[in-house]
């Protein structure tokens, strides 16, 4: 019920005209995440569940203030037709509060850290993506200023919080702080290319979680002993990780590429040298990653148990999902 109430919100929101019908998909969407984060019983099961409803109901509550005020305004309630100055602004806050965007960040880490594996899967990749099609079709009257502010700050909260993780869930929530500040600079002035952003985003973290979900690893030096139980697995997490990073020429160098390349179209170079810079911080902690799931090995007095190689053969969607985000650089002239 939940799993399908989720696709259902999602679809109500992503082909909704009308501000209300994009609010109540974004409710169904928060109400059916809601059970699924709090589903262990584990009291942090329960704070997280309570910190994601409270930030969501805000960010809901200040999307439809904004889409009254500017129907109050203009008659107009189409998503598309927001063009009231006031009402542009509170939107832009409530979706940065939605998705999780600096200053509005504070709830996500936390969330992450509190559900497991898979749910944080689903709440920075699925949760994201009917905040970032309003985003989308509202775009042409956002405010480029204020999005180029909370991108950049995005990217660098992201990068300087994520330094100092040792939780695995914390450190991907991080790395999608920054990713969506590279998926907001962006939306004034090429839409398109943050939905291509978002879904080759989409496609690694998914490759990642899946990853980390088969060998258990919830915290660094747990995936220190790992590189036990499936050597193969790992050192393709490490190549995953780097194209998380965005390193040529894997999967994700494309999109910060283009991004690149569209912010110097629009004589924003200083803006682009600061995030590229910027994003030199999540690959530091990448690199961390991939250093205790491949590159070391742990010292032989370990207080951990080492882990029995297993025979069991990789997920099918692991492989996939592995594979396209290897190997989509190609595809860039497309």
């Amino acid at each position: 019920i939940f799993a399908i109430s989720l696709i259902l919100g999602t679809t109500i929101t992503i082909s909704s005209n009308h501000w209300i019908m994009a609010w109540a998909g974004l409710e169904i969407n928060t109400l059916a995440i809601l059970p699924l984060i709090s589903k262990s019983h584990h009291p942090r099961a329960i704070e997280a569940a309570t910190k994601y409803f409270l930030t969501q109901a805000a960010a809901s509550t200040l999307l439809l203030f904004s889409s009254m005020n500017n129907a109050w305004y203009t008659g107009q309630w189409d998503i598309t037709q927001l063009t009231h100055p006031t009402s542009c602004l509170v939107l832009t806050t409530a979706i940065s509060m939605k998705l999780g965007l600096v200053p509005f960040h504070f709830w996500f880490p936390e969330v992450m850290q509190g559900t497991s594996l898979i749910i944080g899967l689903l709440l920075s990749t699925a949760m994201k993506f009917p905040p970032i099609t309003l985003l989308y079709m509202t775009s042409p009257s956002l405010n480029p200023t204020l999005l180029t502010t909370l991108a950049i700050l995005s990217v660098a909260v992201g990068g300087w919080m994520g330094l100092n993780q040792t939780q695995i869930r914390k450190i991907m929530a991080f790395s999608s702080i920054s990713h969506l500040g590279w998926m907001a600079i962006v939306i004034s002035y090429n839409p398109k290319l943050t939905l291509l952003n978002f879904y080759l985003y989409t496609m690694m973290t998914a490759a990642v979680f899946l990853t980390l979900n088969s060998i258990k690893a919830l915290k660094l030096p747990t995936l220190l002993t790992s590189w036990t139980k499936s050597p193969a697995l790992n050192t393709v997490l490490l190549l995953t990780l780097l194209s998380l990073a965005g390193l040529p020429p894997l999967t994700g160098f494309l999109p910060k590429w283009f991004i690149i390349q569209e912010l110097t179209k629009q004589d924003m170079a200083p803006a682009a040298t600061v995030i590229s810079l910027l994003s030199l911080l999540s690959l530091f902690f990448y690199l961390r990653l991939a250093y205790c799931a491949t590159i070391t090995l742990p010292p032989h007095t370990t207080n951990h148990v080492k882990q029995w190689r297993t025979n069991k053969p990789v997920n099918l969607s692991i492989a996939i999902l592995t594979t396209l985000s290897l190997a989509l650089l190609p595809m860039s002239p497309m």
